[in-house]
């Protein structure tokens, strides 16, 4: 069965940095696009990166610059370095891998930034 667990989350003062972890049970992750989304309250989840398995990245235009996906196949584990965090950047965020058609997510990790 697989399984993606979050952590990393917290508050943290805007400009600050967060790191995000994923780890990923279950299955062998390196074959997968993994993608980290977020859902602020009151509004859809949305896409914040993904990384194939080659290591293309891909951001939202509002995190470009300030935040950076990466992998460990070996840890089979997905990160999100968050740097210069805006009160915007408030949400619950989800990493999120595709396979065979099923789609599997984390329960999420809350991620707060005061003004």
């Amino acid at each position: 069965q697989v399984q993606l667990v979050e952590s990393g989350g917290g508050l943290v003062q805007a400009g600050g940095s967060l790191r995000l972890s994923c780890a990923a049970s279950g299955t062998i992750i390196s074959i997968y696009t993994m993608g980290w989304y977020r859902q602020a309250p009151g509004k859809q989840r949305e896409l914040v990166a993904t990384i194939t398995s080659g290591g293309r990245t891909n951001y939202a235009d509002s995190v470009k610059d300030r935040f950076t996906i990466s992998r460990d196949n070996a840890k089979s584990t997905l990160y999100l370095q968050m740097n210069s965090l805006k009160p915007e950047d408030t949400a619950v965020y989800y990493c999120k891998i595709i396979i065979s058609g099923a789609i599997y997510w984390g329960q999420g990790t809350q991620v707060t930034v005061s003004s």
